[in-house]
């Protein structure tokens, strides 16, 4: 096998495109993937492996949808094989654990409902356990660009299905970065959704409360696509949640971390990639800001230096148990870990209540904020990770693990290539209600799209008539502004209920015995927020605002003179309960 920088990939919208005008049908595509599936076999992408046998009944479903309604008609898609795919055996890389189920993981479902075609099931690190896609039974699954290197892990198949052309788009699965690292090592965007957005019923569970679904595809439009054809609330999945994407905006600031680590043998190309990625990001007009991300790392270290480690052996304990010797060994050692006797029930109390404190700092710091790190800081050759599993392993993980810890959305995309051959990415993270940013940067920085010129925002703390669904809601909409998120007031407040028609409350502050009150954090253009605060009547005006958290923001607030014979409504709590 030689190192190759010219790969023939495949494109949803060109597909699209020659589908319509009849240039190509998918049959002769299925046909052209089965075959160079073969040809790419020592690079060991599959474990059920594209064949017509299984594919036929697909491509003949598409006789009964139209393509131009069904906007993923005849793409075809591969599928990391911890997710279902109805009549077809899961193996989460293990033989002896393989089950065939009966119906498709719900994000399969729907993409196959959309007309995707599924291609095969692609190798991973067992279990899902793993960053460096060496730790299978079924073959280490080499770098799409030089298979002498790591492919990443441990979605390690579908990222090179997709970079080598037999798949337009793969889903992998993300639990510590195993949606961002494989993207990275193999030139593609790899987009890991806010956790629950995409349903995870009919996935085998590597850690069940942060495992997140994500897709590797050639573009980030394409990446979007597919998200928006998989996310939706599920009533059946216990993990899902109901989070929307806006439309791709920019953030207020990025967040650059200082003297990032490098490692392993290209450590000093990585590093000279990233200097030449924060030079591209601070040419953006978005104002940048250096942070300490100490907090982040602890933060990862909970992952597997701490009890999170036990939530993997409570899902696989017994079958490991009851297979001694069947697990890939060091997948088994890693697994086997969970299972100490310090992870007790104390132990995870503490860990999950340290792990609140970061991820409160998280969401506050990137509340209208992108953080940019290396994906990775370095990679290496497979018979490096074969020599030291563990600490090459861990190490893939430094700028990843704590994503879905701190309930974080992140976005893996290709910067200009470290050397000839040797692929370099940065990851865009922000909180869960952000993925916009983090969208939208990323868009800028591939894409070099116009974008509007740069405008501040501000936030508005709104306690009455101009939250959701009140009268005044509309006059928040016409000045432009956002609902962020419910918050409540630090306890210093009083409200009453001012004799205006329609009645409207007054937000008082109060030195002592006061109260806290709900309120709703709106986003506004500065340049609309001076024309919206002279139409506020007296006696409210803008004033700032103290927060449960101790934050402090412009929003309404009122005179104290209106309390004189005014009704206090402190009691209720927040306007919506009057």
């Amino acid at each position: 096998m030689k190192t190759t920088n010219h790969l023939k990939t495949l494109s949803i919208y060109e597909l699209r495109d020659k589908y319509l005008t009849k240039q190509l049908t998918p049959e002769t595509v299925i046909a052209n993937i089965i075959s160079r599936a073969e040809e790419d076999s020592e690079y060991n992408i599959w474990i059920t492996k594209p064949s017509l046998e299984w594919i036929y009944p697909y491509l003949e479903r598409l006789k009964e949808m139209d393509p131009e309604q069904t906007p993923l008609w005849g793409i075809p898609f591969a599928i990391k094989d911890n997710i279902d795919l109805a009549g077809i055996p899961t193996t989460a890389g293990c033989a002896e654990f393989a089950y065939t189920p009966d119906a498709d993981a719900t994000v399969v479902l729907r993409l196959i409902e959309a007309g995707a075609i599924p291609v095969g099931k692609t190798n991973l690190d067992q279990f899902a356990t793993g960053l460096v896609g060496t730790r299978s039974p079924y073959g280490e699954t080499c770098n799409a660009l030089n298979p002498d290197l790591i492919s990443g892990g441990s979605s390690s198949g579908s990222a090179v299905a997709v970079a080598r052309g037999l798949a337009a788009f793969a889903l992998g699965t993300d639990t510590a970065g195993s949606g961002r690292v494989p993207a990275a090592l193999n030139r593609l965007v790899g987009y890991k959704p806010s956790l629950g957005a995409w349903p995870v019923k009919g996935v085998v569970p590597a850690c069940a409360s942060l495992d997140c679904v994500t897709v590797f595809a050639n573009s980030l439009e394409e990446a979007l696509l597919v998200d928006e054809m998989a996310r939706g609330f599920d009533g059946t999945d216990p993990w899902s949640q109901k989070i929307n994407r806006r439309e791709n905006s920019l953030p207020e600031k990025i967040c650059l971390i200082e003297n990032p680590e490098f490692f392993g043998p290209f450590a000093d190309q990585y590093k000279e990639a990233w200097l030449k990625a924060v030079e591209k990001i601070n040419k953006l007009n978005i104002p940048v800001e250096y942070i300490d991300s100490s907090y982040l790392s602890e933060a990862a270290s909970i992952l597997y230096e701490g009890p999170w480690v036990a939530e993997r052996w409570a899902d696989l304990g017994g079958f490991i148990l009851e297979n001694e010797g069947v697990a890939f060994p060091v997948t088994e050692e890693v697994l086997r870990s969970g299972a100490k006797a310090e992870f007790d029930a104390a132990s995870l109390f503490k860990a999950m209540h340290k792990l609140q404190e970061y991820k409160q700092k998280a969401h506050q710091q990137f509340q209208n904020a992108v953080l940019m790190m290396p994906t990775s800081g370095g990679t290496w050759p497979r018979s490096m990770v074969r020599e030291n599993p563990i600490e090459t392993n861990s190490k893939m993980g430094l700028y990843t693990n704590h994503c879905n810890l701190l309930d974080l959305c992140s976005v893996a995309i290709p910067a200009p290539d470290a050397a000839e051959n040797l692929p370099f990415g940065i990851t865009l993270f922000s909180a869960k209600e952000n993925e916009h940013f983090i969208s939208g940067l990323a868009d800028l920085f591939l894409n070099g799209v116009p974008s509007p010129v740069y405008e501040s925002t501000t936030l508005v703390a709104v306690c009455g008539l101009h939250m959701r669904s009140f009268p005044l809601e509309k006059q928040m909409l016409e000045h432009g502004a956002e609902f962020v998120r419910e918050a409540k007031t630090a306890p210093n407040y009083k409200m009453v209920k001012l004799p205006s028609t329609p009645p409207k409350p007054g937000l008082i502050r109060k030195n002592v015995d006061g109260t806290s009150f709900e309120i709703e954090l709106w986003q506004m253009p500065l340049s609309e927020f001076g024309a919206f605060t002279v139409g506020i009547p007296v006696p409210l005006g803008i004033g700032k605002v103290e927060l449960e958290d101790g934050s402090i923001v412009p929003g309404f607030i009122c005179e104290g003179a209106a309390a004189e014979g005014a009704e206090d409504i402190s009691y209720y709590g927040g306007w919506r309960y009057v």
